[in-house]
């Protein structure tokens, strides 16, 4: 049973940056896959950024050259670093862990993206 949880959601101007963090329960050295979702109001949870066990990563189209994922294996800590956002941002972003066969969310953290 893995445990996730998020911080650094809060509320910032357009055009600022967050970096959100996800700590795991475990070590994250043997999980397949950790990633960043978000729900906006009244929609479906979307991937945001994920990053492999071997390191590759992959990001949702419309955060590309602003959002980088990135992990730290001491601290068992994975991080969404959000750069230029932008109001359409906006959303609960929830931390996710893929270990076979089961996937684990955390409690999600809220970004709020307005002047």
């Amino acid at each position: 049973q893995v445990q996730l949880v998020e911080s650094g959601g809060g509320l910032v101007q357009p055009g600022g940056s967050l970096r959100l963090s996800c700590a795991a329960s475990e070590s994250i050295f043997s999980i397949n896959y950790m990633g960043w979702y978000r729900q906006a109001p009244g929609k479906q949870r979307d991937m945001v950024a994920t990053i492999y066990s071997g390191g590759s990563t992959n990001y949702a189209d419309s955060v590309k050259g602003r959002f980088t994922i990135s992990r730290d294996y001491d601290k068992n800590t994975v991080y969404l670093q959000m750069n230029s956002l932008k109001p359409e941002d906006t959303a609960v972003y929830y931390c996710n862990a893929y270990v076979p066969p089961r996937q684990y969310w955390g409690q999600g953290t809220q970004v709020t993206v307005s002047s």
